[in-house]
């Protein structure tokens, strides 16, 4: 029999890989400082709160930029898009009057496709953004996408 795999020479082996990996396993449980959770009434900003209204004023004022370009007008849709909320009337209307004086009408359905989407499974907020634009989409002359049959696509 080879001695070096007798019975106790393979228990010592053992003990020893053991007696290492736990000294190991107790220095690296050292080693890491001990974080506990933050408390729910941290505060996590020393900002000021932007209320609603001037967050929808500082959106309808990005968006009335006379300067505005198209990757500004995307980046700023993209941004408002990815916020956790619907965009309210007043600033869709700034984005598709933005779109007009770009003579982009394919940014104008993208805005009202995301709007649509944004709206997820609430049926009846895409509905009344519709309602409540309906002059501006007149007067610029924009279809909603419901009115060119893109929506069926």
């Amino acid at each position: 029999m080879n001695p070096r795999l007798s019975p106790t020479h393979c228990g010592t082996m053992f003990r020893a890989v053991f007696r290492l990996s736990a000294t190991g396993a107790r220095s690296l449980a050292r080693s890491r400082p001990c974080y506990s959770a933050p408390s729910a009434t941290r505060c996590y900003s020393h900002g000021k709160v932007e209320t609603d209204e001037e967050f929808d004023a500082r959106w309808v004022t990005y968006f009335s930029k006379p300067d505005i370009d198209g990757w500004e007008l995307r980046k700023g849709m993209n941004t408002l898009i990815g916020y956790d909320l619907v965009p309210e009337a007043k600033i869709l209307d700034s984005a598709l009057r933005a779109c007009r004086r770009l003579n982009d009408l394919a940014s104008a359905i993208r805005i009202l496709e995301a709007v649509k989407d944004k709206a997820g499974p609430h049926k009846d907020i895409y509905p009344y953004l519709i309602q409540e634009l309906k002059p501006t989409l007149s007067e610029l002359g924009i279809s909603t996408p419901e009115e060119l049959g893109i929506d069926k696509l």
